[in-house]
């Protein structure tokens, strides 16, 4: 038996035409003002460099929480191979104050996609003693909690100086979510104190088992967290509820579904990645499939994933539906999520 869903978000990746970016990250953000007036209690937006997705999700979301007033605004994730720590903590930080402190940033740890190959335009001097691994969430970390990030303070003529991060949020420290599909990863994410993003990813280490293999994420993760049981993770799945979709929507999305279903049965590359099937249906057919996953039972907080190639009436269908029938099957209700400060 799950306990009642107490959060329920939605997942975009914000795709854009490259010759006209303009009305995609419009659309983005449309998504995210419907998401708020349909009750959601969180938006997260996808992270994509060199793509024609959204490459710059703090600034988007800067955006969006000036035309939103309730619901939280979350990255899944950012991968800090891209940032400089000490930079992305004062990005963090002012969208955290501009959103009314809404703000929820999702990090991931590993060297940038294709390194080789960007390397030289992304650290062109330093790339050898680039440190990739937690230590980089370690610092992002610290800063956002206001651990110095100089020795200096004070003032040098006009000039007023700070020892830390300006502007510091005080609680946002406590909404950093660490993305994380392998063991060591939920491990460290709650020795450290965060919140644990898991997905529809995970890698294949001691099972084949895509169920088994998230729970013991969820319950490693919880194991070494200070707030043990209490400790927030959100469960990130591809779910497209088809109950007022048209019959040639319906169609190209069980196509959709059909074509990557491959992926689904056993480990894939050398990663040994599992992915789970995506779910699609009517809504009660989904919450049964989802009351019988062991790790949906023990979460209250998700962030269903939008497929990356639907047409925006798609996800105006999808979101829509998710909110008025499979949130309530699930035993959501809209204004009910309470997040720490």
């Amino acid at each position: 038996m799950s306990e009642p869903l107490r959060s329920l978000g939605f997942l975009t990746i914000g795709l854009f035409d490259g010759r006209d970016p303009g009305p995609g990250h419009e659309s983005t953000l449309r998504l995210i003002e419907l998401g708020e007036q349909l009750g959601f209690d969180s938006a997260w937006v996808r992270h994509r460099h060199l793509q024609y997705g959204i490459s710059s999700p703090v600034a988007v979301l800067a955006a969006a929480s000036q035309r939103t007033r309730r619901i939280r605004l979350g990255t899944a994730v950012i991968p800090l191979g891209w940032e400089n720590p000490l930079r992305l903590a004062e990005d963090l930080a002012t969208v955290d104050v501009l959103s009314g402190g809404r703000l929820e940033p999702g990090v991931s740890v590993g060297p940038p996609t294709h390194f080789e190959q960007v390397r030289g335009a992304l650290y062109p001097d330093t790339a050898e003693a680039e440190d990739f691994g937690y230590e980089r969430v370690r610092r992002l970390l610290d800063f956002v909690r206001g651990v110095p990030a100089t020795d200096f303070g004070g003032t040098e003529g006009i000039e007023v100086f700070s020892e830390r991060v300006q502007p510091h949020s005080p609680g946002l420290a406590s909404r950093l979510w660490y993305g994380g599909a392998s063991l060591r990863s939920a491990q460290w994410a709650g020795a450290n104190g965060m919140n644990f993003l898991t997905s529809s990813v995970v890698k294949a280490e001691r099972s084949e088992d895509f169920g088994a293999i998230q729970l013991s994420h969820v319950r490693a993760f919880r194991d070494r967290h200070p707030d043990g049981v209490r400790a927030r993770v959100s469960q990130g799945l591809v779910v497209v509820p088809t109950d007022s979709a048209s019959r040639e929507q319906r169609a190209r999305y069980e196509e959709y579904a059909r074509g990557r279903s491959a992926r689904t049965g056993r480990p894939q590359g050398q990663a040994r990645l599992m992915f789970a099937p995506d779910l699609v249906g009517p809504s009660a057919h989904i919450a049964e499939r989802l009351y019988a996953d062991a790790a949906f039972r023990e979460v209250d907080e998700v962030a269903f994933a939008l497929p990356f190639t639907f047409e925006y009436d798609d996800y105006v269908q999808i979101l829509t539906d998710i909110a008025t029938l499979l949130g309530p099957a699930l035993g959501w209700r809209p204004g009910g999520s309470v997040v720490p400060s």
